[in-house]
């Protein structure tokens, strides 16, 4: 026989303070690592339009 679906029980206010916390913190957490991203990718590429100080980089001897 087919079991009949239970309905949940109710959720604590407790419980949906801390799902909301939980979202929050994930949220805040997501947004600084973007940024954090787009400011690491905006340096990196100032850094390669600028041209190298000193003797060029040579490719390096084959170790085999």
């Amino acid at each position: 026989m087919a079991k009949t679906p239970k309905s949940s029980p109710p959720k604590s206010t407790l419980a949906k303070a801390n799902k909301a916390r939980r979202r929050r913190l994930r949220l805040a957490r997501r947004t600084a690592i973007q940024q954090e991203k787009g400011e690491r990718s905006e340096r990196h590429a100032g850094i390669r339009q600028e041209p190298r100080e000193g003797t060029p980089r040579r490719r390096k001897a084959s170790r085999r």
